[in-house]
């Protein structure tokens, strides 16, 4: 039995089913992604988009979709589905009767008595995607055709029709090859058909307007044209099977069905949502050309950044793969290409001495501290001399110890959501959770150095700074007619918007808050920021709280901070309960994670979303599959597993 599948009712009901999406991806970075009908929704759904270096490794979307028809007796029926404006033609997904998720996304149509199937595979080690399609009853033979979208576009943008467009194409065997623009790699579009039983019929016509409905409803830009270059057409008897390659190199036709079916084989099915959730994070790991990176989240997100990896990396790594050797060489990757934000600017001021926090966990996970410090020491060391006065613009430390964050009209942390080029969340000042990670980059530091370091003089430095932090946080922070942290602090005084924020500075190895305070914090955090999925980034009482992640940009943008949850953020709570409650806290911590493989069969199929509304039923938005949300469920599993043997 599948792990994933949907019924023809939930399938046919286009309400529920394009709001339900399908990834791929593979080790170079390529996906495939769209609507579990294959209807393309956004501008980044496709069937084929690659990481192409010669344009600075962003993605490129070459195969936009594949339309089938099915030719029986005289009678033609188009199994394809797009959108233009308010009307879809075709209308393919009435056909659809059964779809399954694992091991391959797999679609199953039926018109009347002919029964159609689609199994969709990326090529885990190429830029290539195999599509194969079995006539598994029907009256009598049938010729499908088949129209390939091309696209051969960043995936960020749209296009148009436009007169520099190469619709030639090149014969090559059981296919064509296309090259649309100059520089771009030639797309190979074969079948594993006979000569005798295939043909190509080029008549390149561009679609015009077809409109990607959530693009539109997020008030995007949303409609674009494609170019069709004409169709491939085969004949079937009932049993057959086809299947189709889109390549970026030539290929063989004759191997197509062998490695599909040795790929299929070589796919373990998934019988659990833990099984599930170490695939997806195994996947948003690449390892392009030999670089491994962190991908941090699918389809639109960057490859790399800076604090995704940072946050994202134990758990992905460690806690999933339990692979010590590759948290170091995506940490090393990381360390050599982002050497400018780590040293001098960076406009996620925290982000930096995250390294810190990242090391403790490898460390406490069972890496040699000795010989991570002999590696990692001298990175941490520069990066907090980066903190002092004369380095960085945004920040830099004051002479009560603590960092003042300021860039007019940048938002200087990882709530950096804009509205009409403003930050809706500034948080200009002392912020609550760079100063706590502050403070536990430099206690970090000294015990490193005091136990496996030479640098006596970096010992006498910072010393007197960590005793200067502590003595100025709590009395800067705390609000003792509240009972909690204000979330920043700037020249009008005490912010006291009730933020998660807070809560990571007191979930730190070395926290600059008295124990003593600690349970009425956390008090404040489980009345109100816990949901059943994630921590809420303002509390629901606050004027300024928008509840649902809905409507247009600016709607969005104003709840992306303001009331919608983080996933990511249960790792710093479950461990924070599990220090605090003990044992004791264990059944909750189960309930809030079981919550997210719930959700398996929304938004993402098979994937852990981004983010959730503020308010119940806590809908899943944003990316698709995030690195921070995985990250922080393997975590939580970690953290389940060791507390369940004590």
């Amino acid at each position: 039995m599948p792990f994933l599948k949907f019924n023809k009712n939930e399938l046919v009901n286009l309400s529920y089913s394009l709001k339900r999406e399908i990834l791929s991806a593979n080790k170079r970075g390529d996906y495939c992604n769209t609507s579990i009908v294959a209807c393309n929704t956004r501008r980044y759904h496709g069937l084929l988009a690659i990481t192409l270096d010669r344009f600075g490794g962003d993605r490129y979307l070459m195969l936009s979709s594949l339309d089938e028809s099915l030719i029986v007796n005289g009678k033609q029926f188009n199994l394809g589905i797009h959108c233009y404006g308010d009307i879809y033609e075709p209308r393919g997904h009435k056909y659809v009767v059964d779809f399954e998720a694992d091991p391959v996304p797999q679609l199953t149509y039926k018109v009347g008595e002919i029964v159609f199937r689609k199994s969709i595979l990326l090529v885990p080690d190429k830029d290539q995607v195999l599509i194969k399609m079995e006539l598994l009853k029907a009256p009598s033979k049938a010729t499908l055709q088949l129209k390939p979208f091309l696209a051969f576009r960043n995936i960020h943008e749209l296009t148009h029709q436009n007169p520099q467009a190469d619709t030639s194409y090149k014969e090559i065997p059981c296919g064509a090859s296309f090259c649309m623009y100059k520089g771009f790699p030639t797309l190979n579009l074969q079948l594993n058909s006979t000569a005798a039983n295939f043909s190509y019929t080029h008549h390149p016509l561009w679609y015009s307007k077809i409109t990607y409905s959530d693009e539109y409803r997020r008030g995007y830009d949303c409609i674009e044209d494609l170019l069709v270059p004409g169709w491939f057409q085969t004949e079937m008897k009932p049993g057959d099977s086809i299947v189709f390659s889109a390549s970026l190199q030539e290929e063989n036709p004759a191997t197509f069905k062998r490695n599909f079916t040795n790929l299929l084989k070589k796919t373990p099915a998934i019988t659990s949502g833990r099984e599930q959730l170490l695939r997806c994070a195994d996947l948003l790991i690449t390892h392009h050309n030999g670089y491994k990176m962190i991908n941090a989240g699918y389809s639109w997100k960057f490859t790399g950044l800076l604090r995704e990896t940072l946050i994202a990396l134990p758990g992905l790594t460690l806690y999933g793969k339990h692979d010590p050797a590759e948290f170091e060489e995506i940490l090393d990757n990381l360390i050599s290409d982002e050497s400018e934000r780590l040293y001098h600017r960076t406009t996620q001021v925290e982000a930096p001495l995250t390294l810190s926090v990242s090391l403790q966990k490898y460390i406490s996970y069972g890496a040699d501290a000795k010989k991570v410090w002999a590696k990692y020491g001298g990175v941490v060391r520069k990066i907090l001399e980066s903190y002092l006065p004369g380095v960085r613009h945004e920040v830099a430390m004051q002479p009560n110890g603590l960092l003042w964050a300021q860039q007019d009209g940048v938002a200087l942390s990882w709530m950096n959501a804009y509205v009409n080029f403003r930050p809706v969340t500034e948080r200009a000042g002392y912020q609550v959770e760079t100063n706590a990670i502050w403070y536990n980059s430099i206690c970090f530091a000294l015990e490193m150095e005091r136990k496996y370091g030479k640098d006596d003089e970096f010992i006498r430095k910072w010393t007197p700074i960590k005793e200067l932090v502590k003595a100025n946080y709590q009395n800067m922070f705390w609000n003792p007619r509240m009972g909690c942290l204000a979330d920043y602090v700037d020249n009008n005084g005490q912010n006291m918007d009730i933020r998660p924020n807070q809560m990571l500075a007191i979930s730190l190895k070395y926290s600059p808050v008295d124990d003593s305070l600690k349970q009425s914090i956390l008090r404040i955090i489980d009345n109100e920021l816990v949901t059943s999925r994630g921590i809420r980034t303002l509390s629901p009482r606050d004027v300024k709280y928008r509840g649902v992640y809905e409507g247009s940009q600016v709607e969005r943008d104003l709840a992306f901070h303001q009331g919608c949850t983080r996933p990511f953020l249960l790792e710093a709570y479950v461990s924070l309960c599990f220090h605090i409650k003990g044992p004791s806290f264990w059944k909750k911590a189960q309930w809030l994670a079981e919550g997210f493989y719930d959700d398996l069969g929304k938004h993402g199929v098979g994937a852990f979303a981004e983010l959730y509304d503020g308010d119940p039923p806590h809908e899943p938005h944003g990316a698709i599959s995030s690195a921070l949300s995985t990250a922080a469920l393997l975590a939580v599993d970690y953290m389940l597993d060791k507390y369940k043997a004590q």
